[in-house]
């Protein structure tokens, strides 16, 4: 005989019900002159609506397979399972192997010819129940939605603790990794190359591990909860059986919930990087670039240089040699060979040399007509767009003290430049903040 308990929460009253069942059931079985104990199978603070997280539970069916078990008892139905399906499904399977189930509270043996008639009613009222109830937490979580009160998973939020009240408070040492991603992607950088840099430093996510990916870093990006604000209800369960949660696309009401908590990034900065990010999609779009900028310390021109004849992207090509002086790295237009059957585009091959060049042309350029382009970034900073205005304050940073230079600055091309533009005979770096500079004639390949 073996016996099998289980509470649904983990709370103080349900624990100590927990513990009663168990030695209840240990006491009865030892005492019991027909039973010999098998064990006492217990899952605390588990949903009966399913199985598939009850580890105590699915180790009892194991051990039933394996002929360790003549007999389970079990308080009543609900303990055992509040899903009809998965009720029948293993007192069938059970049966089949001459295993019966006692519930107690229904005065039910499986064995018993009449019990699974009685077995099935019995398990779809369970099973209504348990609708009834998770209607009812749910009911209530709207209402606590709709009266503003925020609930996060704060152990999976990185940059929050929660405080004794339950409140959400600032954790400072995580929100430096918070506004460091904010900056480095309002500062030019990709995704990726942001989740790789972490990694390389070995800079910790919210679990102490240190594997970031570019999913988590977009989250992050996008997340309202670090400007101090909180949509509520983004997800939403569909099925109470399965718990399968599903995004909220207007299935169910959504709550918008204003100054809720402290705030790690300001708000002109949360709304400079989701402008930013709009941006990054419409110029992908744009010049036919599958990844949204995927430029990176090693390859800055990566989706950076497009085509001035048909407006598509260029590619890096590496023309290799067995004589080391007569490699060569060269860009050309993605479409110059055609595309689907069309006719290529006529632009020409660009050599990687001049394309670093072009940036510090652009750069000296600016530097010598500082005072031109400060008096723009001094009027854009007065706009009411929000990425303008950050983009205007990081340049007049940049140059307001800034010298010529005389090689390329990976760093700086990212603040600066949107993308570097070919033409026949002629190159266009277009800055970030919305003015073009032509550079020299070049000589093409």
């Amino acid at each position: 005989m073996a016996a099998y308990c289980r509470v649904s929460t983990s709370q103080d009253e349900q624990l100590q019900s927990y513990e009663a069942q168990v030695r209840f059931y240990t006491s009865y079985i030892n005492n019991h002159p027909d039973y010999k104990m098998a064990g006492i199978y217990a899952d605390e603070g588990i949903s009966g609506t399913n199985t598939k997280k009850r580890e105590q539970f699915n180790k009892m069916i194991e051990d039933c397979k394996a002929g360790k078990i003549d007999m389970i008892i079990t308080k009543s139905i609900s303990r055992f399972a509040r899903n009809t399906l998965d009720t029948l499904n293993y007192v069938r399977l059970l049966k089949a192997l001459s295993i019966g189930v006692i519930f107690e509270k229904e005065n039910i043996n499986t064995l018993d010819g009449k019990g699974e008639v009685l077995l099935t009613i019995l398990s779809s009222l369970a099973q209504e129940e348990s609708r009834s109830t998770s209607e009812s937490c749910t009911w209530g979580l709207r209402r606590r939605f709709e009266q503003g009160k925020v609930m996060v998973n704060h152990t999976k939020f990185l940059g929050y603790d929660k405080d004794k009240n339950g409140e959400l408070v600032i954790n400072e040492k995580q929100a430096k990794i918070v506004t460091r991603i904010y900056n480095d992607y309002l500062n030019g950088k990709a995704p990726n190359g942001i989740a790789k840099e972490l990694q390389n430093e070995k800079v910790p996510k919210w679990d102490g591990t240190y594997k970031w990916y570019e999913s988590s870093i977009r989250k992050i990006l996008s997340n309202e909860k670090y400007k101090g604000d909180a949509l509520l209800q983004k997800t939403y369960t569909v099925d109470f059986l399965s718990k399968k949660r599903a995004e909220n696309d207007g299935d169910v009401p959504q709550y918008y919930v204003e100054n809720s908590h402290p705030a790690i990034i300001d708000k002109e900065t949360w709304e400079a990087v989701q402008l930013e990010m709009e941006r990054r999609r419409a110029y992908a779009e744009k010049h036919g670039i599958q990844k949204v900028y995927y430029a990176s310390g090693d390859n800055p021109f990566a989706g950076k240089v497009t085509c001035g004849v048909c407006g598509r992207a260029y590619g890096r090509k590496v023309w290799n040699s067995t004589d080391e002086r007569l490699r060569r790295v060269v860009w050309r237009c993605n479409t110059k060979y055609g595309v689907k059957g069309k006719k290529g585009c006529e632009s020409r091959h660009i050599d990687d040399r001049v394309l670093y060049q072009a940036f510090v042309g652009a750069f000296n350029a600016v530097v010598e007509n500082r005072a031109y382009f400060m008096k723009k970034w001094e009027e854009q900073i007065e706009s009411d767009n929000a990425l303008k205005k950050v983009i205007a304050k990081r340049f007049i940073e940049i140059f307001k003290a800034a010298k010529l230079i005389d090689q390329f600055e990976v760093d700086l091309y990212f603040k600066l430049v949107e993308k570097i533009t070919v033409y026949d005979g002629m190159l266009v770096v277009s800055l970030l903040d919305g003015f073009k500079v032509e550079c020299e004639d070049f000589s093409g390949i």
